[in-house]
């Protein structure tokens, strides 16, 4: 896929959603309790979640987590109203911040990537708003773990223990040179398989998105893509 090509990013928009919470957010423990109305649609729209319910108390940064690993769309729709009020609100923050880092290609509609023929990035500015992001060691942290615990809330008295749709695809990160640190996956029949990932290979960090994938018998092409295409990197670098 050529980089300024127009694409559907799924939830790849979640890296945005995150970014744009991080910095919005005063006290990443801030609580935040979910509402009946944040989950209208979701069930509908067969959105993604991490497991939190409608009356659950939780911090803002399980919320985060809860955005980046399991790819929780309830999650997304929590922060977007605890930060402006509503969606809407939220997502022309989104805009601005993609404005702000020269993403003109780029254009969101949701906090979750949810299919919309009006919500359209390119992988490119993708690249771009991952690179900006790692800048965050709060985005940093969150990219780079493969799961994460929730204290026990009102509902979950053990809380919630959520993995990575990316690292639990990866069994071994390791590649020519390095390995694969982090990275943030998104799916939707439009959009394809997509991966927005880093890698440290020679004592270098690189940042590769793809999109468009078309689902084969291995169910996981756009990591195994990653895989080969960081792979080659490497043998290329310990070529010069």
């Amino acid at each position: 896929l050529n980089g300024e090509e127009q694409m559907y990013p799924a939830s790849l928009t979640k890296m945005m959603t995150a970014i744009v919470a991080i910095e919005e957010l005063k006290d990443l423990d801030q609580e935040i309790t979910l509402t009946q109305e944040m989950f209208a649609g979701l069930y509908e729209q067969d959105a993604t979640q991490a497991g939190f319910q409608p009356g659950e108390t939780v911090r803002a940064i399980d919320l985060l987590y809860g955005v980046m690993l399991p790819s929780g769309a309830e999650c997304c729709i929590a922060l977007s109203y605890a930060i402006a009020g509503s969606e809407q609100g939220f997502v022309d923050l989104m805009n601005k911040k993609a404005e702000k880092l020269g993403m003109d290609g780029t254009h969101f509609c949701d906090s979750t990537g949810l299919h919309n023929p009006d919500h359209y990035s390119t992988a490119k500015d993708m690249a771009v708003l991952l690179q900006y992001a790692l800048k965050n060691d709060t985005f940093r942290e969150i990219a780079e773990s493969p799961w994460h615990s929730t204290p026990g809330t009102n509902v979950h008295p053990d809380g919630i223990t959520y993995y990575s749709t990316m690292f639990k695809n990866m069994s071994d990160t390791s590649v020519t040179g390095g390995e694969i640190l982090g990275g943030k996956t998104g799916y939707t029949s439009e959009a394809g398989h997509c991966l927005a990932s880093f890698a440290q290979i020679y004592g270098r960090e690189y940042i590769l998105v793809t999109a468009g994938a078309a689902a084969d018998a291995t169910g996981v092409p756009h990591i195994l893509d990653a895989k080969t295409i960081y792979n080659r990197l490497g043998e290329a670098v310990a070529q010069k």
